[in-house]
């Protein structure tokens, strides 16, 4: 369902070191570039749970955000089929002082649905989010795995084929970690797909059989979750 060949993200800087757009970049002559990714070539087929295994910095979170769309490949190809839900940060998209309710139907109108359909899908929103009363009150109110909760039943909504997670997962509290880690074997046993990035391994385990280790932009490992995690810690204990 998700297929990178040679796959390259770039991030241009201007003098200052920030983050700009290449015409932007030509404009003010800025100087420097990295890759977030490069010549990434993977393949992930339906009905798997793979986890992203790595340090800081190695280019979970760019992999994450080119499957969702936010980003666009700068060179190869990437081909994802199937709808896809996403839950890369907490405060995505939510606005403090409006309820749950009223986040709610923001990020439904975000996500692609339309306005009706949003409001339509608030009560269902309400139950899988499992806030209760606090669905009525403002978000600015609420604790990060609160947070997490209300925007992963957003993102649930839509019956996604692709569910995307980074490390926000890692902020719920035990209850609700044990309801995404079902609807996350549901989608798997059904044939879509997880592909999720934390540093909580164990929860990542529970949630994928597979696993990615990538550093420095570049894929140097991929299998079984024990077997890949084994060659990522090994490599970081010189470091300890």
């Amino acid at each position: 369902m998700i297929e990178a060949r040679s796959v390259g993200v770039r991030f241009l800087f201007d003098r200052h070191r920030r983050v700009v757009t290449s015409a932007a970049a030509r404009l003010r002559r800025a100087g420097s570039e990295t890759w977030g990714l490069r010549d990434l070539t993977l393949a992930i087929g339906a009905g798997s749970g793979v986890a992203l295994l790595g340090p800081s910095g190695s280019g979970k979170t760019t992999l994450l955000r080119l499957i969702a769309g936010v980003y666009q490949p700068d060179a190869g190809t990437l081909a994802v089929r199937g709808s896809v839900a996403s839950l890369l940060s907490i405060d995505a998209g939510l606005l403090p002082l409006l309820t749950g309710r009223e986040n709610a139907l923001h990020l439904g109108v975000l996500a692609g649905r339309s306005r009706a359909q949003s409001r339509a899908s608030l009560e269902s929103v309400k139950e899988r989010s499992g806030l209760g009363e606090y669905f009525e009150r403002p978000v600015s109110s609420y604790s990060q795995g609160m947070r997490a909760r209300l925007g992963f039943a957003v993102a649930d909504e839509g019956d996604p084929r692709v569910i995307v997670l980074d490390e926000v997962h890692e902020a719920l509290d035990h209850q609700y970690r044990q309801v995404l880690e079902e609807r996350a074997h549901a989608l798997i046993a059904d044939g879509g797909v997880v592909v999720a990035a934390g540093h909580d391994h164990p929860m990542l385990e529970r949630l994928c059989d597979r696993a990615l280790y990538l550093s420095r932009g570049q894929l140097r490992a991929e299998g079984s979750f024990r077997d890949v995690q084994a060659e990522y810690l090994a490599e970081l204990e010189p470091a300890r």
